[in-house]
């Protein structure tokens, strides 16, 4: 849970449902940040997030909840948790205690328990101290009672906190796992336990590749650890550490990094192709060594669901940045949650690396006619493709061969005149994807808010086109395959099957609708392209 509030004066604005998105979860008229324990029980998808009830920045901070069957339309249920006078709650996890080990439930009744970090207030004995503390529910999790006994794990320091939790089974035993960070040491601490509420130290794991700002001074925050199969092979499973940071992510601000490696159930060991020298000065081209959830400037926060069935990995993570959270030009509701992603690890360049695509609606929920076609050869234009809809996402999928031109991409959430917009573009000289979002409408709520970001990605080889011979046989490089989500305030970006994504937020100006695809300086063709809406 991070409290780092951007400088600028919280700006309100009147109503803006029009920057409202159609299939990314906001609250009706709240303040939210990171996603909180992440469950599937019951039948139900639960989404529990940091939340002001009281208002739309940052403060009061207590655990709200939704629920969803489809990772996509959530409905809101309001506080769960609420903060008092003697503690905020912050970030934390639920795991479903089927033994009932805690004691706070029964056989045939077990509980849901919410761990999560007690940020003491002067009105507490613990005052100036953050620790893990529970709650637990026995009518699948719509109503929560703090555990008498808290707090359970202390250290008496005041930025230990963001406990994710999880069930482990191994050679050595089983046992519950509880990783949680030191955010100013940079260092993610474990424990684990036999009952929930009594915690034994078993390792730490950092500092470790990006540690935040030109000194170092950055928070690590909400981790996460979860087993995930190299390419889908059972008997090759590795362990993914998820570690947030905020300041000093590639794109400046907050993001997601994360490791790859093994573990036991006590040490974490990432392998040594996840590690990076980092000189003093953190500097940006070491930066880019890193593993990253996200290229973009908004996907913060991120951890996974616990209990999922057929042991999916679903993430989801704050469609937000620190660096402005609190000036957001929405009202009443401010910030709002990236959409589900499921994750997956392959093997890429020899190295067992992150893939994420997105969870969207269900087949045959868009709208009829979406817009296709195939093998199209354009050079130096642009080729206009439907308008976004009002009140619906629209999906971009396209496999493009970008052959001699120098640049490609699609304008999105553009004016009718060709003027303001949102740029995607990959330029064949130096293999980088950009979101350029400095005329994406209105930047100025914020000096940090307008950027650019680029990430490295590298084309896949072409292959036979099943269609018969191919207009562009003799044009050497390979193809960009993209799936573009635009949601009225937000343009998630998932490149080479999930490879390499990007997410940020845009807040273009009332009636810009447009969509282009361009081609700069030579010949490129699109060997496929659908534009659908959803909602």
């Amino acid at each position: 849970m991070s409290s780092r509030l951007d400088a600028a004066h919280p700006q309100t604005v009147p109503g803006t449902p029009h920057f409202r998105p159609a299939i990314h979860y906001t609250a009706r008229k709240t303040w939210l940040n990171d996603p909180n324990g992440l469950v599937f029980f019951g039948g139900f998808y639960h989404l529990y997030y940091q939340n002001n009830p009281y208002d739309n920045v940052w403060g009061n901070m207590s655990w709200a909840h939704a629920t969803s069957t489809d990772l996509v339309h959530w409905t809101e249920h309001g506080v769960a948790i609420p903060c008092d006078e003697a503690e905020d709650i912050y970030s934390g996890s639920i795991v479903v205690d089927r033994a009932n080990t805690s004691g706070f439930g029964t056989a045939t009744n077990p509980p849901l328990v919410a761990v999560y970090t007690s940020a003491f207030k002067d009105g507490s004995p613990h005052r100036g101290t953050q620790a893990q503390s529970l709650a637990y529910s026995n009518d699948g999790g719509m109503t929560w009672s703090k555990y008498a006994g808290n707090p359970v794990l202390s250290r008496g320091t005041p930025h230990f906190r963001d406990p994710k939790v999880f069930e482990y089974s191994g050679p050595r035993g089983s046992w519950w796992v509880m990783v949680v960070v030191e955010a100013q040491e940079q260092k993610v601490v474990i424990y684990r336990s036999t009952n929930l509420r009594d915690w034994e130290p078993a390792s730490e794991f950092g500092p470790a590749n990006a540690v935040g700002g030109e000194s170092g001074a950055g928070e690590w925050e909400c981790p996460d650890l979860f087993p995930l199969a190299v390419d889908e092979d059972p008997a090759n499973t590795k362990w993914v550490l998820v570690v947030n940071l905020n300041p000093g992510a590639v794109a400046g601000g907050s993001g997601g990094q994360y490791f790859v490696g093994d573990f036991d159930g006590v040490t974490f060991a990432p392998d040594p192709s996840c590690l990076v020298d980092m000189p003093q000065s953190n500097d940006g081209a070491a930066l880019r060594k890193c593993l990253w959830l996200d290229w973009g400037r908004d996907y913060y926060a991120a951890v996974s669901f616990s209990n999922v069935p057929d042991n999916r990995r679903l993430m989801i993570g704050w469609l937000n940045n620190w660096d402005y959270a609190n000036s957001l030009p929405t009202d009443p509701w401010r910030s709002g949650m990236s959409l589900v992603r499921e994750v997956r690890l392959e093997t890429i360049e020899g190295h067992p690396r992150l893939v994420q695509m997105p969870i969207l609606p269900a087949a045959g929920t868009e709208t009829e006619g979406a817009f296709a076609l195939e093998r199209l050869e354009l050079r130096d234009g642009a080729l206009q493709l439907p308008d976004a809809v009002p009140g619906m996402a629209q999906v971009i999928d396209v496999e493009v061969l970008p052959g001699s031109a120098q640049r490609i991409g699609f304008r999105l959430l553009g004016a009718s005149d060709g003027g303001a917009g949102t740029i995607l573009s990959y330029d064949t000289a130096t293999g980088e994807l950009t979101l350029d979002r400095r005329n994406s409408g209105n930047t100025d709520f914020h000096p940090k808010f307008a950027s650019v970001e680029t990430a490295p990605v590298v084309l896949d080889p072409v292959g036979l086109d099943p269609l018969g011979p191919d207009p562009v046989a003799s044009l050497e490089g390979g193809a960009l395959k993209l799936r573009i989500v635009v949601d009225h305030c937000s343009v998630e970006v998932f490149a080479q099957g999930g490879r390499v994504v990007m997410s940020d937020l845009v807040f273009p100006d009332a009636g810009s609708l447009a969509t282009s695809f361009f081609v700069d300086g030579g010949k490129a063709v699109i060997r496929k392209l659908t534009v659908s809406d959803v909602s």
